[in-house]
């Protein structure tokens, strides 16, 4: 169950994390890219799936951890769709808070709280994850989730840029 629910709020997202290696960079072009994010969080929280992946390339690269049932990576915007799509048809609600921007040079980590319902469920399951958007300027171009913040973190400030 703890894999279904990683699922269907990996978009959208455990660990004490070590910010010291956290490249910061304040700058307006960095508020812009928090507010793209932002923006498309909330429409995934309101089912308007066509306005969560209206800020992203149109050949982002989209990638869920191999061990996620669904997990891979989705080519597109219309592989991003499909994937949140079926992500949110699989339970009765979900809610993806992002609760921290973490920008990291081209790259901006989020860190997301999400409760999901499961269908045929009164009871609300709780994670925390961590998405990693790269964008070129203001437009995503890629995003990967993690399960593990800290994992996050260590990917954004390691590994170069792929476009």
């Amino acid at each position: 169950m703890k894999q279904f629910l990683t699922l269907t709020v990996a978009t959208t997202f455990l660990f004490a994390c070590d910010h010291s290696k956290t490249t910061v960079q304040n700058s307006p072009q960095t508020g812009q890219r928090i507010s793209i994010l932002r923006a498309a969080y909330a429409a995934f929280n309101r089912g308007d799936i066509d306005a969560a992946v209206q800020s992203l390339d149109p050949n982002i690269d989209w990638t869920e951890p191999a061990e996620f049932p669904g997990g891979g990576t989705y080519h597109g915007r219309e592989g991003a769709k499909q994937y949140l799509t079926n992500s949110r048809s699989s339970v009765a609600e979900v809610i993806s808070e992002p609760e921290q921007f973490i920008p990291a040079g081209d790259r901006i980590v989020v860190f997301v709280y999400a409760r999901v319902r499961p269908k045929d469920s009164a009871n609300w399951q709780e994670v925390r994850l961590a998405d990693v958007y790269h964008f070129r300027d203001l437009t995503p171009i890629q995003m990967r989730a993690f399960a593990n913040r800290q994992s996050a973190l260590d990917w954004a400030n390691s590994n170069p840029p792929t476009p």
